[in-house]
């Protein structure tokens, strides 16, 4: 009973080393970027450096935003094993306020993993620059 037992455990633990190993394959330097305050209307973006640790080519089946102001970019081509790549996420600030997206990478079919970008949008002014009372009073002037 005791062989049975041990003979159990000893699979249960392969089983999970190899499991856990086939889903650490993709490599993420960085799991979140924070863009810090950028100004309305104006898009941003940042990459995000991948790599594959496995031993196996790494296929990127899909990256998906939380929603329709995160574009994610990235390549259809496999990644060798040892190699790099990139995703390029873009975020279009047009709401005010602060913000956080959640990017999730499918790859090699059913394995994910989240990365994220946040920051906080400010109104840009509503012309170049603030009214002068001068420049207006002038321009009165000269009609």
């Amino acid at each position: 009973m005791k062989q049975l037992f041990t003979l159990f455990v000893l699979m249960t633990c392969a089983f999970a080393g190899h499991a856990q190993t086939a889903t650490e394959a993709l490599e993420v330097k960085e799991q979140e970027y924070n863009f810090g305050t950028i100004p309305q209307g104006k898009p941003v973006y940042h990459v995000f450096q991948i790599a594959n640790k496995g031993a196996i080519p790494l296929k990127l089946d899909n990256v998906q935003a939380s929603c329709g102001c995160t574009t994610p970019e990235w390549s259809k081509d496999p990644i060798p094993a040892g190699g790099a790549d990139k995703i390029r996420v873009g975020y279009n600030a047009a709401a005010e306020g602060p913000f956080e997206k959640v990017v999730t990478v499918t790859y090699n079919g059913n394995s994910t993993k989240l990365i994220r970008i946040k920051g906080e949008v400010w109104r840009a002014p509503a012309g170049s620059a603030p009214s002068n009372a001068s420049i207006n009073f002038l321009k009165q002037q000269m009609q």
